[in-house]
């Protein structure tokens, strides 16, 4: 199956939304997605999308000064353990140094020992955590740093 990453449009929203809440405990809204796709002039939406027209994975990242944040990024369950998160992570690191972002960030769920791995393997070091950031279950966030995103 091949894939593409592409601009997330405002067409993708519903089925990004009941992506990302396959994927979180604390799913964004919908509206949410809209707004970043819409009105958000800081945010960085893409999607993977296959050749019979299915969203297999999303990001919505924002750049704010030189700084790129990742809000969400998630795979479809049926697309998982295929490199495709590495895939759409690489081209939104990539996009964001193209626009003059020098570092990236993002939080991530302590017990998540899977997207820590791979954030790792991108050069992201832990550099913090935001205590009972989530509000599920109260569980700490750890901060991750990619510094020099202008040398990858």
């Amino acid at each position: 199956m091949n894939f593409i990453i592409r601009k997330m449009t405002i067409e993708d929203v519903p089925v990004v939304a009941q992506l990302d809440h396959m994927s979180f405990s604390l799913p964004w809204p919908e509206h949410s997605f809209r707004y970043e796709v819409k009105e958000n002039p800081s945010s960085r939406c893409f999607v993977v999308e296959t050749d019979d027209k299915r969203i297999a994975a999303m990001i919505v990242s924002w750049i704010i000064v030189d700084e790129l944040h990742i809000a969400t990024i998630a795979t479809h369950p049926d697309f998982r353990r295929q490199g495709i998160g590495s895939q759409i992570l690489t081209y939104a690191l990539e996009d964001a140094r193209q626009a003059g972002a020098r570092r990236a960030f993002l939080e991530v769920r302590e017990k998540n020992e899977a997207a820590q791995a791979m954030y790792r393997k991108f050069g992201f070091e832990i550099t913090g955590r935001r205590p009972k950031y989530y509000k599920d279950n109260g569980e700490d966030a750890i901060l991750m740093t990619l510094e020099h995103l202008e040398a990858e």
